[in-house]
């Protein structure tokens, strides 16, 4: 597994959002953290939330159950302030769902429950039709995480902690697993993803929070940039067939700007959409690199994404029928997509693909940022 060096400064353009007052004033207002009560489960137990406010108009709210996203909210071209990501005030949309969790120990699918590592094969649970799928039945979009507050000159976070016992789910290793979310004056978003383990197992995680950058509607005028040239065509369990191919002419091709719904008449999938890993353009002269931008052409909001991943699962929201019911109803086909940066799905059974290998004495380092901004700011 590779170790990623965390850059401990990336320098972003920031936008300049007009609020009702003048920039000077914006700056000045501080950043500050809200803990509060969020719900508590049908087995009694309290979840907390807390919410990031950058002073910017843009806020994250977040809760234990999961280490999930429940809310962000940014400004529009106009300054409006809005809510960008699918979620609920209730811990019941949440049981049973990914929904703005961290999703592991092995975000994605596992074709058949079944990998090896040497000569020992490990049999996971298939809760995904014939495969495995984020992580098993009781993930750690499941688990009640620790959370610790942070607070520095130039962003404010929470810490979440958890742990995976030896052969939980099946996988091999006791695991710490650490993710700390921090949002500073830019509307960066930072998400770092640390783990260990004190046997040689797989790991790979991500956030499978959904956004809507108008708020409401269907997503599929989005207008996507992806920097991938190739993608991972997968079989009709949406395993990776272990190709690579060419995103050129395909309905995954948006290496220049395209509506997210441009290419859906050229799918043979039911239902309909896109699901699937797309490769990624690395950079050279750092280990972070651009995944996407995506503009919302109504409101003018923008989201860039940065990631240190070799990949992103692309996904538009095919599955959603209404049984997630968010606070602004119950969340239809194509309410929301997803970036979910990640290595690729299988890798533990695809040798040729980018390693999810994690061994004793080394530390599983991942980051991604979502950088929220406006078209045309001045």
């Amino acid at each position: 597994m590779r170790s990623v060096k965390i850059l401990t400064s990336i320098v972003l353009a920031a936008a300049v959002f007009h609020l009702g007052g003048s920039d000077a004033m914006a700056k000045d207002k501080p950043m500050k953290i809200e803990k509060s009560y969020f719900d508590t489960t049908p087995q009694g137990t309290k979840i907390d939330a807390y919410t990031l406010c950058n002073g910017q108009g843009v806020t994250v709210k977040l809760v234990t159950w999961g280490a999930t996203i429940v809310q962000i909210t940014a400004p529009d071209r106009d300054g409006k302030i809005g809510n960008v990501a699918l979620g609920s005030d209730k811990i019941a949309p949440y049981q049973g769902d990914y929904q703005g969790s961290i999703v592991g120990r092995y975000a994605n699918r596992i074709a058949k429950g079944k990998f090896s590592i040497g000569d020992n094969e490990y049999t996971l649970a298939k809760n995904n039709g014939e495969n495995h799928l984020h992580g098993g039945l009781v993930g750690f979009n499941q688990k009640i995480w620790k959370a610790k507050t942070i607070k520095r000159k130039d962003f404010v976070g929470v810490e979440f902690t958890t742990t995976s016992a030896d052969m939980e789910e099946g996988y091999p290793g006791n695991m710490t697993i650490k993710v700390v979310y921090t949002l500073d004056k830019e509307n960066n978003l930072k998400i770092e993803y640390f783990a260990k383990t004190d046997k040689t197992t797989v790991v790979n995680l991500t956030n499978h929070v959904y956004f809507n950058l108008a708020g409401t509607g269907t997503i599929l005028d989005h207008i996507v940039t992806l920097n991938a040239d190739f993608y991972t065509p997968v079989d009709e369990g949406l395993i990776p067939t272990g190709e690579i191919l060419s995103v050129k002419g395909t309905p995954f091709d948006f290496t220049k700007p395209n509506r997210i719904g441009h290419g859906f008449d050229k799918l043979n999938n039911d239902p309909k959409g896109i699901d699937h890993n797309i490769v990624l353009k690395q950079c050279a002269s750092s280990d972070m690199h651009q995944v996407a931008t995506v503009l919302e052409p109504k409101s003018g909001r923008v989201m860039e994404v940065y990631t240190t991943q070799p990949g992103v699962q692309f996904y538009t929201g095919n599955f959603l029928n209404g049984a997630f019911v968010g606070r602004e109803g119950p969340y239809q086909q194509y309410t929301g997509f997803c970036l979910e940066t990640q290595h690729y799905p299988d890798s533990p059974n695809q040798p040729h693909f980018p390693s999810t290998v994690l061994k004793p004495g080394e530390k599983y380092n991942e980051v991604t940022i979502y950088k929220f901004t406006v078209e045309n700011a001045d």
